[in-house]
């Protein structure tokens, strides 16, 4: 054999060509652990350098909502077009296949109902489970300006000091209470914090005045979250609008699982973000899938 026979002619170490040193396609990675980086790289398309998460967590603090009363029904279906599921626990272990391959975000923290003061959260999951569970990263929520809101700044710290020590990724959620204003001034405060803090990257709200500040600001990937229910074509804009002006990706529950074709919606979705699709053309692509569903089911 070669290598016995001490035959270097048969070797080949490609002396012209240089060992190539990339850095992680995500803006702020670049002193990340390579577990770390990995993870991400389930989360945000490496092609396309954004991300469609699917949240459907929802009922940790609200119960079965609208459109999540079956899991298994609902939800299922539209795993093949999410890059990434944003759930608890509960509903990974008892509802998805293992043969999903996408991303794992756990909501992590939590505590009080919509009954309740929501800011008096507490982590609530192991670092141990989210390990066992192959999670690609944790979910926290903040709540500047909030009753509580040093507890939940100190969850995000807890888990960050936990993510950097296993290589999991921590999402800094930003929450908006009834009584704090939703502009890009707040959204600027709070994804800076989650960032200062350690976050590995920040869910926030779109606003239509300055969002492109809250994006440039904030030194880590932004997704933007869905929010309310919006008629298709406005959710499109929304998701269109926050790409455009540096969002990664976006994290919709309701505006997809709510939709009038929640398949359509997940599909018209992932052009707008991976593909730079107008609104418009997504959303005559919606309407489209939507009849083609209707017929194969009359």
């Amino acid at each position: 054999m070669a290598d016995i026979d001490n035959n270097t002619d048969a070797k080949n170490f490609y002396l012209n060509i240089p060992q190539k040193n990339e850095a992680f396609f995500l803006k702020g990675s670049n002193s990340l652990d390579w577990g770390m980086t990995n993870r991400l790289s389930r989360i945000f398309n490496p092609k396309s350098g954004r991300t469609v998460m699917l949240a459907v967590d929802h009922g940790y603090f609200q119960g079965p909502a609208t459109g999540l009363e079956r899991v298994d029904v609902n939800i299922l279906p539209l795993l093949p077009y999410a890059d990434t599921l944003m759930l608890t626990r509960g509903i990974l272990r008892s509802l998805v296949p293992p043969s999903f391959a996408g991303g794992i975000v756990l909501r992590s923290s939590g505590g009080p109902s919509i009954l309740k003061e929501l800011s008096n959260e507490q982590i609530a999951v192991d670092i141990e489970d989210v390990l066992r569970l192959n999670a690609s990263a944790m979910a926290v929520q903040i709540f500047v300006g909030g009753a509580f809101e040093t507890q939940t700044v100190h969850n995000l710290t807890r888990l960050v000091d936990l993510g950097n020590r296993y290589g999991v990724p921590t999402l800094g959620v930003t929450a908006v209470g009834k009584e704090l204003v939703r502009d890009a001034k707040y959204l600027r405060l709070a994804c800076r914090i989650c960032a200062e803090l350690g976050a590995t990257y920040v869910k926030t709200y779109f606003v239509e005045e300055g969002f492109e500040t809250v994006t440039a600001s904030c030194p880590v990937p932004i997704v933007i979250a869905g929010g309310k229910k919006l008629p298709e074509l406005e959710a499109l804009k929304m998701a269109y609008r926050s790409v455009q002006q540096g969002a990664l990706g976006v994290d919709m529950g309701r505006n997809i699982f709510q939709s009038e074709a929640p398949m359509a919606m997940i599909q018209a979705v992932r052009r707008v973000v991976h593909e730079n699709e107008t609104p418009q053309r997504a959303y005559d692509f919606f309407l489209s899938a939507k009849s083609e569903s209707r017929e194969r089911q009359a």
